[in-house]
């Protein structure tokens, strides 16, 4: 006859694995949906352009000025821009800058990636999974989107070429 605890220790293997695999399967659809974001983004882009040239009566320089997007627009809903040369850390809503930010200041301070529990920790969040997982989706959302990398998992620090809140690099 097997002894409560060995079962419990069976129980306990089956629901680790689950939600390993779970975990698995949401970090792939996560990252599925990071770029068919960044592609319906590009479309919609192109969409407003198109439009723009087609009703935009004048020369070609009052053109190319209604083509500029405002930088408010790259701040709907939290939206987290893919990262590029050029693109300023203004471009991010406040809380992915917070993430950002103490990114910045461990790199520049020499100091190791951090993991959503001590970011939350940080930011004098209570411990508790919710907001460690809110944490963590965003830190991954930061990875998807070139501001940041995973060099281990669970383990965030900034992205190499990614520089100061101010810096267009």
């Amino acid at each position: 006859m097997p002894s409560v605890v060995g079962l419990l220790e069976q129980h306990e293997l089956a629901a680790r694995r689950r939600v390993d695999g779970l975990r698995e399967e949401a970090d792939r659809i996560q990252a599925e949906l990071a770029v068919a974001e960044q592609e319906w983004q590009e479309w919609t882009i192109a969409r407003q352009r198109v439009g723009v040239l087609l009703s935009v009566p004048g020369d070609a320089e009052t053109t190319a000025e209604a083509l500029v997007l405002p930088t408010a627009a790259a701040k709907q809903k939290s939206q987290v821009p893919v990262w590029r040369d050029g693109l300023a850390w203004s471009a991010l809503s406040v809380d992915y800058q917070r993430i950002v930010h103490t990114l910045a200041d461990r790199v520049r301070l020499g100091q190791g990636p951090l993991t959503c529990q001590e970011l939350a920790a940080g930011f004098g969040m209570d411990l508790v999974p919710a907001r460690v997982e809110a944490l963590r989706s965003k830190a991954k959302r930061l990875v998807a989107r070139g501001w940041a990398v995973e060099p281990a998992p669970g383990r965030f620090t900034l992205a190499q070429g990614v520089s100061g809140p101010d810096d267009a690099s």
